[in-house]
């Protein structure tokens, strides 16, 4: 809780910073979030400032209207979007402006709108964006109305009706924030400030503080511009002004601080220590604009022969891939939805995310670096070359528009110091065994470095052998070579050319794989395929891929369980048995089979990186195993026998962690936990709330499936609910959901700025559960 606590803090007083600012005639970034009207179809003269929009749903963004829709075999989205509607919205806003913003530059900046958006502004078109992860802003200024009595109407459509687009869910609307920015003639330019550590170690660091400046008056001028450095707790480290610059009229400055901190408090996974840069112009001895940047001090490489290095220490990457939705909640994710991913992602041992296969959300990434993540950045998933499922997507645009969403996302994401590498695409299908295939790759390569000196670039490689990328040379003007699965390959391709940097892109959850990771020094890292199963890529009657360490409602499945007793620093201890007789079925964590008439004989593994385990059932040892030198788990096969199965792991001879189950007996009641106790009034902070079904004795029933209806006081809302069943075609804006083995979730979100939420979970021959939530 204490990341997205930070976020918000920044958030609010940000706000209230700036509008101080504005009386001192300097910039203001005021949420353009709330009071926006919406109609889920394509509408005629929508643009028109004239147009009658009373009728239409009032709402805020950030706002996915596909997720709220039905599932149907049929819909044009198909397997890759999940089965969930597309089409056109249209969102319209009405606001107004005082007589003294005259000569003021007004901007607006969208995160992101999915897809193919147009923005009009008072009836005129700003320009469209095909791609919808991409952000963008756009200037207001000539075509405002000021003055009391005088309205503006923005409207933005959005149309993903061209399908199928996308292989995997992409959601449609405006999904993620908007701002209204305003700042006077002469400002810093969007993304315009860039701190550079061009080197660091525990002594000192040395920083280049880059700022973009834009004068769109008529008149030249002289100004000074002032770099501030506050350190991660809050103390100003280094004030810096420069010298008097001529800013010519209509023209633009490019201007670099050089400076030094000492002592630095570098950031790194275990410590994500974050200063700030506050950048000032100042103009005739009065501040004109100003923007606060956060950056970390960091030092990243790679090397050929030992890896992955972050601050001269050899670390191993093991990251997972994640697409953008957060199952129920689709593409428009709270901030804290996110916080409670890392959370769990990071219980695991996982220090990395390879952001798949598109740009994340700022608010993504900024908490990647608060919690200490190592991002994997990407661009795209297709370049000319169509893939199945598709075949409507980035394709058709990648021609016009890969230099401008490729340089626009190096400019908004190069002060991350979570990011550490590059991706300019995911198993590409152009033919890369031809020259224009190697300028596609050498272009984007080359502009990333451009705009992030020093930064890697890869791209995630598909079936090289086939594409014949290892033997044309196409693999050698990699900075890394990243390939996804068949890690044999990438490791003879390595050994073959020793001095190649190697990295797994995306990687499945084999045994195999980890040990390559394991024992081969060279490999830098890899990436499992996902950390969070996800919308689409399923095939009907299944809507949601199955592949995740976690399925979407946060439950941990098998491959999250074995992986932590392969990642996690923390003794691990972690007891699955076969779910059939006999050692047929899944692997499930529970000690209560749906059918006690068959089943007879358990087969039971147990994962963890204890030195040894001992299984215990009833009371009575089952016996003690080493721990195998290739990692693998420890099997028993038992005579199933009702009541406590548990095992126990030892490190020196002492018992360090254990896990145990007890057989359910017939479900009794419903007991609603909650993973923190208070939430604010704030759109990016929800809470789950977990439903569990349990017997008598507090235990929870794996094979109970019961109706859950939900209710909440009316300080909040149910923004969603969830079970994590892939197959699962329920409604998942509602306020009901079958369990799922056991349990389902609630997300809520307050209405109210205090007060005490309360959440009721009601079925059928149950007894009701009860929580509250306070709101700060």
């Amino acid at each position: 809780m204490k990341y997205i606590k930070s976020v918000l803090f920044i958030f609010f007083t940000t706000v209230s910073f700036l509008s101080f600012a504005q009386n001192a005639n300097s910039r203001v970034e005021a949420s353009f979030d709330n009071d926006w009207s919406f109609k889920q179809e394509d509408v005629v003269g929508a643009e028109k400032p004239e147009y009658a929009d009373a009728g239409w749903r009032k709402l805020s963004v950030p706002h996915d209207w596909s997720i709220e829709g039905e599932y149907d075999k049929l819909n044009a989205t198909g397997r890759g979007g999940g089965y969930l509607p597309s089409g056109i919205g249209w969102y319209r806003k009405r606001f107004t402006l005082a007589d003294d913003q005259k000569d003021k530059k007004i901007s607006i900046e969208f995160d992101g709108v999915l897809a193919n958006s147009e923005v009009f502004i008072n009836g005129k078109s700003l320009g469209k964006r095909p791609n919808g992860y991409s952000g963008f802003s756009y200037d207001l200024t000539s075509f405002l109305n000021f003055g009391k009595g005088k309205s503006n109407v923005i409207a933005v459509k959005a149309d993903n009706s061209v399908q199928p687009a996308s292989r995997y869910y992409a959601g449609a609307g405006i999904y993620r924030h908007v701002r209204l920015v305003t700042t006077n003639p002469i400002h810093f330019d969007h993304w315009g400030v860039f701190v550079r550590t061009k080197k660091s170690d525990a002594k000192q660091a040395e920083l280049s503080v880059e700022m973009n400046l834009t004068n769109e008056s008529n008149s030249p001028s002289s100004v000074e511009l002032q770099v501030s450095i506050i350190s991660p707790s809050g103390k100003t480290v280094k004030t810096i002004t420069s010298t008097k610059q001529n800013l010519t009229a209509s023209g633009k400055l490019n201007y670099a601080q050089l400076l030094t901190i000492d002592q630095p408090e570098l950031w790194d996974v275990e410590s994500p220590n974050l200063y700030k840069a506050v950048t000032k112009i100042i103009s005739g001895g009065k501040e004109i604009d100003q923007k606060t940047t956060e950056f970390g001090i960091r030092e990243a490489r790679f090397e050929a022969a030992s890896g992955f290095w972050l601050n001269d220490k050899n670390i191993k990457i093991k990251g997972v891939c994640l697409h953008h939705d957060a199952g129920s909640l689709g593409a428009a994710v709270p901030l804290s939805a996110w916080e409670r991913r890392f959370k769990l992602l990071k219980e695991v041992g996982v220090n990395a995310i390879r952001v798949g296969h598109n740009p994340a959300s700022p608010e993504f990434m900024s908490l990647c670096d608060k919690m200490g993540i190592m991002v994997m950045n990407e661009t795209f998933d297709t370049w000319t070359t169509s893939k199945n499922n598709g075949e409507n997507g980035y394709n058709l645009y990648f021609k016009d528009w890969w230099e401008r969403d490729t340089r626009d996302l190096a400019l908004r994401d190069r002060n991350h110091p979570s990011v550490v590498i590059y991706s300019v695409g995911n198993e590409i299908r152009d033919n890369l065994d031809s020259p224009e295939g190697f300028k596609k790759y050498k272009d984007q390569q080359d502009l990333i470095h451009s705009i992030i000196p020093d930064m890697p670039v890869t791209m995630a490689l598909f079936r090289p052998s086939a594409s014949k990328v290892y033997t044309n040379g196409f693999a050698q003007t990699m900075d890394i070579v990243g390939q996804n699965y068949r890690e044999s390959e990438l490791v003879n391709f390595h050994e073959a050319n020793p001095t190649q940097k190697v990295i797994g892109t995306e990687n499945g959850h084999t045994q195999a794989g980890w040990l390559i990771l394991r024992d081969k020094p060279y490999m830098a890292g890899q990436f499992l395929w996902t950390g969070f199963n996800y919308l689409g890529e399923a095939d009907w009657p299944e809507v949601t891929n199955n592949q995740g360490l976690f399925d979407i409602s946060g439950r941990w499945r098998t491959e999250g369980l074995q992986r932590q007793s392969w990642w996690s620093d923390k003794p691990v201890v972690h007891l699955v048995r076969r779910d059939d007789n006999a050692g047929k079925g899944d692997w499930v964590a529970n000690w209560t089979p749906s059918d006690f008439d068959t089943y007879d004989i358990a087969n039971v593994q147990v994962y963890s990186n204890c030195e040894e385990v001992e299984l215990f059932l009833n009371g009575k040892s089952q016996g003690v195993k080493p721990k195998p030198a290739n990692d693998s788990p420890r099997n028993w096969e038992l005579n199933f026998e009702k009541g406590t199965i548990k095992a126990v792991g030892r490190n020196g001879g002492k018992d360090v962690s254990f896990e145990e189950f007890k057989t359910a007996f017939e479900p009794a009641k419903i007991v609603l936990e909650v993973e923190k106790s208070s939430i604010s009034n704030n759109w990016d902070d929800v809470v789950y709330v977990t439903a569990k079904v349990v017997d008598k004795d507090g235990n929870l029933c794996p094979n109970a499936t019961p109706l859950i209806n939900f209710s909440i006081s009316e300080n909040a809302e149910i923004v969603a609910v969830e079970n994590g069943f892939n197959a699962s075609h329920e409604k998942f804006k509602d306020t009901k959901r079958f369990a799922y083995k056991g349990s389902c979730n609630a997300i809520i979100r307050a209405k109210a700025s205090n007060g005490e939420i309360t959440i009721t979970a009601k079925s059928e021959d149950l007894t009701s559960g009860t929580t509250k939530i306070s709101i700060k």
